[in-house]
């Protein structure tokens, strides 16, 4: 299998540094390169066209969020995660609008790390519990748009138990392992859940989980 290919965007060169060595150890990935703030960092993506971009939020110039929403409009294959210091859940729920595959924070350990990446790779949306917690708590004071008018009880019991998981992050393979099912069963209901709530993406099914009250 190829590698994963992976682009560090920060403006700490000793973080890059450290990150890229942590990624080196593994077969599976490639760091294809590096930059140290945003503007560079589009330029390098544009030209390196990795398979997973980990982004800093807060740089000098060009920040996260503007180059995020270069990155996602200009290439739609590249799967963007945020890796920052900000536990702000303002900056969280901007960043999964602007089309994030994931939001990191830069004190989770190495193996969460490694396992986030390669599930971004996989177009799986990311996001520890801690973030999940929140999101879910940001959106009771200060409520935003409903991403659908469906109602839960629309759902079947066994959709709302995979939406709950989806909110908190799980993976197919991990859904399954928990449900007893096949990884293809969750991914014919994954898509049923997103085909009835007229949505496209699984962090908006995290934000349907959280503002039904689901979790």
């Amino acid at each position: 299998m190829k590698p994963i290919r992976i682009l560090i965007v920060d403006d700490h060169t000793l973080l890059r540094s450290g990150i890229k060595l942590v990624l080196q150890r593994h077969e599976d990935f490639e760091v294809v390169g590096e930059a140290g703030d945003g503007l560079e960092g589009i330029k390098r993506a544009k030209q390196l066209k990795p398979d997973v971009v980990l982004l800093d939020l807060h740089m000098p110039g060009i920040g996260g969020l503007e180059a995020l929403r270069v990155l996602v409009e200009e290439l739609p294959e590249t799967q963007v995660v945020m890796l920052t210091v900000s536990e702000d859940a303002e900056d969280l729920l901007e960043t999964l609008r602007a089309g994030a595959r994931g939001y990191l924070l830069k004190n989770i350990d190495t193996d969460f790390l490694i396992e986030s990446i390669r599930r971004a790779a996989r177009k799986e949306s990311v996001l520890p519990a801690q973030m999940a917690h929140k999101l879910a708590e940001y959106m009771r004071v200060e409520p935003v748009a409903v991403v659908s008018e469906i109602k839960p009880d629309k759902l079947s019991p066994r959709e709302r138990e995979i939406i709950v998981m989806l909110a908190r992050g799980a993976s197919n393979k991990e859904i399954a392992n928990v449900l007893g099912l096949s990884e293809s069963t969750v991914k014919i209901h994954v898509q049923g859940i997103m085909r009835k709530l007229n949505i496209a993406k699984r962090v908006q099914a995290a934000v349907y989980a959280v503002e039904h009250h689901l979790i």
